[in-house]
């Protein structure tokens, strides 16, 4: 097998797990049976652009996350893209095991409605105000704060009137397919 091409399985396997969705889910919204996706994670079945092309799409990943030999360009290339009022920009490769964002919010009068999911997420303000509204208690933190916390506790995250808010923020896996995946996947409001 190519050598390249044997680093396929694990690395689609990785980009699966990190999304925290099965082999059964993601199959599935792939147009593939549970049993196809799995063989080719464990490297049991040849890869096909076929099969590749709507798993990474489904996956949000290029296709070259998977087939391209590492020690290349470190750059970060994916584009920054928009999510509601937000602007999301990916600091990390696809394939990194921790993602990191640059997230900036727009001016807000009021915080949004707090939510709870699943994960952690992290946060460094690199310009304007950010809101936390934590377990019911409004936290303004200023340029060069940090913030951590469970995202178990309702929660929210916006800039206030004074201006947008730049933010650095690093999701567990739950936390990133929570506030940064499309849509359809996840509420494009952030929490």
């Amino acid at each position: 097998m190519d050598p390249i091409l044997r680093h396929v399985g694990p690395r689609l396997r990785a980009a699966r797990r990190r999304q925290n969705r099965t082999i059964e889910e993601l199959a599935s919204r792939a147009g593939m049976s549970a049993s196809t996706l799995s063989r080719l994670e464990s490297g049991k079945r040849q890869a096909t652009l076929e099969l590749l092309l709507p798993l990474t799409r489904e996956l949000g990943i290029r296709l070259d996350d998977l087939v391209s030999a590492r020690g290349g360009d470190p750059r970060v290339r994916r584009p920054a893209e928009r999510r509601g009022n937000m602007t999301v920009a990916p600091l990390t490769l696809a394939h990194a095991p921790v993602q990191t964002f640059k997230v900036t919010y727009p001016p807000a009068a009021e915080a949004p409605a707090p939510r709870v999911h699943d994960g952690y997420e992290w946060a460094y303000v690199l310009s304007g105000t950010l809101r936390l509204l934590l377990d019911g208690e409004e936290h303004l933190i200023a340029p060069g704060e940090a913030v951590e916390f469970d995202t178990q506790l309702p929660h929210s995250v916006s800039a206030t009137m004074a201006g947008p808010a730049e933010v650095v923020s690093i999701f567990s896996a739950a936390g990133e397919r929570m506030h940064t995946h499309r849509p359809e996947r996840a509420p494009d409001q952030p929490a």
